[in-house]
């Protein structure tokens, strides 16, 4: 069985130790793929992951650019907002294989397209809203 996390994020007042705790459950992973509804949070979490990575960067959601790159101590965080995109090769257009094989932090918001050109391992989160709360359910894949 592969290793699991679940936390209730319905409470921001806690995100800074939420986002700890992924980065504790993804250990050495550093390609994280966000699957959730529009408005779940995953911009909110992946800024503060963001942060407590050390990153003072000032971040956005990259829902028009696409991507955005932010530095951190150990080097690179590049955030990929997939939505308008519709096919494989769109994203092979961006250079997606190269962001991949660079061994930088790698964040996924709607990761459908990308999951099978990964090659290796990577933490795979879901989040859901059930009556005006939020569950994160993270896997390592």
């Amino acid at each position: 069985m592969k290793p699991s996390l679940k936390l209730d994020i319905s409470d921001l007042n806690t995100i800074s130790s939420l986002a700890k705790a992924v980065l504790d459950f993804a250990g050495d992973m550093k390609i994280f793929l966000f699957d959730a509804p529009m408005g779940a949070g995953k911009t909110t979490l992946i800024k503060e992951i963001c942060i407590q990575l050390g990153s003072g960067d000032h971040f956005s959601s990259p829902t028009y650019s696409i991507i955005n790159e932010y530095t951190y101590p150990g080097g690179k965080i590049y955030h990929f907002d997939l939505y308008r995109l519709k096919s494989q090769e769109e994203l092979l257009d961006l250079g997606i294989e190269e962001h991949l094989g660079f061994g930088n932090y790698c964040f996924f918001e709607w990761p459908e397209l990308v999951e099978e050109l990964i090659d290796g391992k990577y933490l795979k989160i879901e989040i859901s809203v059930i009556e005006n709360n939020r569950y994160l359910h993270a896997s390592h894949i």
